[in-house]
């Protein structure tokens, strides 16, 4: 295993940046906040980039970036959705996607370096793969925080159905996800391609 070289930091802090701009990307445009059920709910962009971290930056670097705004945000730097940050966010019920973006840039890096040669196919696999990471711990997280700690009764086939839209949402993000990385490669080796 490889040290870990300044320029590798580098580029994980700066998946650190987008993670926090993703989370955020409605303080700053509120038109992309989608009104659903009475309730006005902002859209993010944070599982796009878990994904691009596992692609880019591979198993290793991604999961240790996406680990670092956990982290940051985690120790009160306001880098988390809503610009908040502490670790109530991790027991919040949406705290549980946050915690699984590390095993997205993790699987979604690990399928990246196996097959090693770019293919539309298989980076779209690796994103729906993450994907449903994303969701599977976020959605059974947050079925939990609500029927336990926040003692608030629901079915959970309910917490699916209210997450369909930013379901849909980031399956679309996750293929242009697929699509832009298989262009990159063309034209770039990516980080964990570099001796």
């Amino acid at each position: 295993m490889r040290r870990l070289r300044a320029i590798d930091l580098t580029y994980g802090a700066v998946f650190v940046c987008l993670m926090a701009i993703g989370a955020n990307i409605t303080v700053w445009f509120p038109i992309l906040s989608v009104p659903i059920g009475g309730a006005t709910v902002p859209l993010s962009l944070q599982t796009f980039f878990a994904i691009l971290a596992g692609f880019m930056l591979g198993k290793r670097l991604g999961s240790l970036s996406m680990l670092t705004y956990l982290l940051l945000g985690t120790a009160g730097v306001p880098i988390f959705a809503g610009l908040e940050g502490g670790p109530f966010a991790l027991i919040s019920p949406t705290g549980g996607f946050i915690i699984s973006f590390i095993f997205v840039a993790y699987f979604v890096g690990l399928i990246a370096e196996w097959y090693k040669a770019p293919s539309i196919l298989i980076y779209t696999v690796a994103a729906i793969i993450g994907l449903l990471i994303n969701y599977g711990l976020g959605v059974t997280y947050m079925y939990v925080a609500m029927n336990t700690w926040l003692e608030l009764s629901i079915s959970y086939s309910i917490a699916w159905i209210g997450m369909i839209p930013f379901l849909v949402k980031d399956a679309v993000l996750s293929v242009i996800a697929a699509m832009f990385m298989v262009n990159i490669t063309k034209r770039l080796p990516l980080l964990w391609q570099r001796a």
